[in-house]
């Protein structure tokens, strides 16, 4: 084995000095050298050719020769495997430097297209996607985050599909329209602040959980998996907290894989006094078959208010139960009578004294006090065995309760016993534990897509019921609810649902870039706008551009496909400005060569992905008028209409 390879082998040894493909991260050993790393030294001494190499003996002691491992390391040709020569004959290195060694360029996860979702077609194939470290440099990403160019525009009502003209905007000039949007989240969401920032009531999102095992749906290398989740879910709740209104509320459904760890990176976004609420949800009654330990049954909401000092939430409709338990009904409300005396063996008048006192009562219940008047009876707490206990509110909140016809007095047996009247005012109160049939995933998620399409349209929707409950207890009539990680669209349907039930307004914008948005959430919606004769909805996309081509790589099935689509991005996508838009014949030898290697074809979708230029995936909304993106003027009319005065700035 030659030095240079032996060398190599040896730095691999260390998992902080390797990519998620494998490959030796110069920059990162450099760095160790840089710091004169413990573990880097041990490892460079345990070879005795390599020590020899970078090593000076003086009296017995080895001292390290920072200035020659440096310049060694430093050699073009130190890495000189399939995968880095082919980079090198593109021209993704700058100064005989690959991109991620360039000390002058920040590492960031700024959206999904680029680094977490690959080219995703279906529910199913997030199981399976690429992850993409990108290099790029920070004032890149405020061109990427621009608005974009809005295109493809729609209204769907109850009469089905026609073209749009314009938008509805309410007294204050926001736009009132229920809205369905194509393209990827992060990019969206910063194309509709300038409309939507500080108006949106309630954001309601269930992202990708990042559970390990059969469902990760971030399925790269394990050291990168936590923190690029983390990341990916940062960049995101940055900009929703932007949009929420001083009033609105974000809840997040999350398992307990990233509970902890979301609840604290949402700490900070949002402030740690701005949590309202944990609530663990029943969503699997029947629990999870294949759990090593726990039969996992339940997932979790984190809720947060934009601020708590002026959030408020509803109450809950009665169930069956309750409503059956609350069957008096006077000129004020429904109730159910609790005796007044307490019970519990810390009920006694020595552990609360301020609960022990006599009631009095004449014979007609005319008089009902804590006066002994004349032909006034005395009740005290006594249980069935005439031991002492205490009442359950204190003397003035029992005189409270008298003033306002709280408290009923019944005869039993010759004796009075004292009642309180237990009221429900237009509902109950969320508890932090929410447990009902109706919350069942399988039953009322995938059971109901199963009989609205025939078939198994989509994998783990929640039930419409949890949905419509959240949405209830976060949002009165007019509100604006946001979901921009639709999915199969239940955030939607719950909303129809609701103003269909409840006759009101609310409005739903929803995000989706995977292309079952079209055969599945839209068909879903327009579904439930026709058969409730009400509603309407306008779709449209973000304009694509390098996009499209993210897509191919990621669903080509060969080398082959992927050579050719390489002769396609040189002509027609726009590539970074270091990339040769040539195809030597070196560099497509290297490519073949890279292709029969182990997780070949991985490799290749990622360095064709890293040759494009990440600030054209869209076409930014300050390129509207370029001739080359050949936008309609229809198209033009309606992206001004959207934007309104912030599309010239």
């Amino acid at each position: 084995m030659s030095f240079h390879a032996r060398l190599i082998e040896l730095l691999k040894k260390d998992r902080r000095f390797i990519d998620d493909d494998g490959e030796l991260i110069i920059a990162a050993v450099q760095d160790g050298a840089w710091k004169i790393d413990r573990d880097l030294i041990k490892l460079l001494l345990s070879d005795v050719e390599i020590r020899a190499k970078f090593f000076d003996e003086i009296d017995g002691y080895w001292v390290f020769n920072f200035n020659t491992f440096i310049e060694y390391t430093s050699q073009k040709g130190l890495l000189n495997n399939s995968y880095t020569r082919f980079r090198n004959r593109i021209g993704l290195t700058i100064g005989e430097q690959f991109l991620r060694e360039r000390g002058d360029v920040a590492l960031v996860w700024p959206y999904k297209d680029c680094f977490l979702e690959g080219g995703q077609t279906s529910e199913e194939d997030k199981h399976d996607e690429v992850f993409f470290n990108e290099v790029l440099a920070q004032d890149e990403i405020t061109q990427m985050l621009a608005p974009k160019v809005l295109t493809r525009f729609q209204r769907y009502s109850p009469n089905g599909a026609q073209s749009v003209t314009n938008f509805r905007r309410d007294e204050n000039g926001v736009i009132r329209d229920n809205l369905i949007i194509k393209g990827n989240n992060l990019l969206t969401l910063h194309s509709i602040k300038s409309e939507f920032r500080g108006q949106v009531n309630l954001i309601y999102i269930d992202p990708p959980f990042n559970t390990s095992g059969a469902a990760n749906v971030f399925s790269y290398n394990n050291s990168f998996n936590h923190s690029s989740w983390l990341t990916f879910m940062k960049n995101r709740l940055e900009i929703a907290r932007e949009l929420l209104s001083q009033t609105g509320i974000i809840v997040i459904a999350i398992d307990h894989s990233e509970l902890f760890y979301l609840g604290v990176l949402a700490d900070e976004i949002f402030s740690r006094e701005n949590r309202i609420g944990v609530i663990a949800v029943e969503t699997n009654p029947r629990g999870r078959s294949d759990s090593k330990f726990f039969a996992t049954s339940s997932e979790y909401f984190l809720v947060y208010a934009k601020d708590e000092k002026v959030a408020s939430i509803n109450p809950l409709p009665l169930t069956k139960d309750q409503a059956a338990a609350f069957s008096n009904k006077d000129d004020i409300s429904e109730y159910r009578l609790l005796p007044f005396r307490r019970s519990g063996s810390n009920s006694t008048p020595k552990e609360r004294p301020n609960l022990y006192y006599p009631i009095f009562v004449n014979e007609d219940l005319s008089y009902i006090g804590l006066e002994d008047k004349k032909g006034c009876r005395k009740i005290t707490p006594k249980d069935t065995d005439g031991n002492d206990k205490v009442w359950r509110q204190s003397k003035e909140r029992f005189m409270e309760a008298v003033a306002n016809g709280d408290i009923v007095i019944k005869t039993i047996n010759g004796d009075f016993a004292v009642y309180l009247k237990d009221r429900i005012k237009n509902g109950r109160k969320p508890k932090t534990i929410w447990v009902s049939p109706s919350y069942d995933a399988s039953s009322h998620g995938t059971m109901l897509l199963k009989a609205m399409f025939k078939r198994k349209a989509f994998s783990y929707p929640k039930s419409i019921f949890l949905i419509k409950d959240i949405i209830r207890i976060t949002t009165s009539n007019n509100d604006l609810i946001l979901d921009f990680f639709a999915g199969s669209g239940t955030t939607a349907h719950a909303v129809l649902e609701l103003n269909k039930e409840e006759n009101t307004s609310r409005q739903f914008i929803i995000c989706e870039q995977m292309d079952y948005l079209q055969p599945v959430t839209m068909k879903r919606i327009s579904n439930v706008i026709e058969e409730n004769k009400q509603g309407e909805f306008i779709y449209f996309e973000l304009l694509e551009q390098n996009e499209a081509f993210m897509q191919k790589i990621q669903s080509a099935a060969s080398s082959a496909e992927l050579l050719n689509l390489w002769n396609d991005m040189a002509e027609g996508s726009f590539l970074n400005w270091y990339v040769n838009p040539m195809r030597p014949e070196d560099a497509i030898l290297d490519f073949e060569a890279l292709g029969r290697e182990e997780n070949g074809l991985e490799k290749q979708k990622h360095l064709l992905a890293e040759m494009l230029d990440k600030n054209q995936l869209y076409v930014n909304l300050s390129e509207i008028d370029d001739a080359q993106f050949n936008v309609s003027e229809d198209d033009k009319n309606l992206n001004r209409a959207f934007y309104g005065e912030s599309i010239n700035g």
